[in-house]
């Protein structure tokens, strides 16, 4: 979780965590995913809001007028090493077919390949 989440009660990290998993649920969900009452699950969605971790708003669902809550997700908090290979992105971003059989695809295998290998515990030190 990032540094501002660190000041959470343990109600509040659960909720942030089901928001982030979710990427969106109706307030009037929330609260019966979290099981504790519409109040406190209001509660903790509200607490959460003036913290800057989500954005409420005004929403109907089933025909009832409730909150859609929405992560706030920071540039900084975002980590696209797993998508890289040295300095060259993964050929499958954006892509709505995956040839794993392609030159690019293939490419940026070998760059994984021949990146720095992780040290193990079971390494020599040198």
């Amino acid at each position: 979780m990032s540094a501002e989440s660190g000041d959470l009660s343990e109600d509040e990290e659960r909720a942030l965590e089901l928001v982030r998993e979710q990427g969106s649920i109706y307030q009037s969900e929330f609260w019966k995913e979290l099981d504790v009452s519409s109040r406190k699950g209001s509660r903790i969605a509200k607490k959460l809001a003036d913290k800057g971790l989500v954005e409420r708003e005004d929403a109907v669902h089933e025909g009832n007028t409730t909150y859609l809550i929405k992560p706030i997700i920071k540039e900084e908090d975002l980590d696209f090493s797993l998508l890289m290979a040295g300095d060259m992105l993964s050929p499958f971003v954006g892509e709505e077919e995956v040839d794993a059989r392609s030159d690019a695809f293939s490419q940026w295998i070998m760059n994984l390949v021949y990146e720095d290998p992780v040290v193990g515990e079971d390494a020599p030190e040198e």
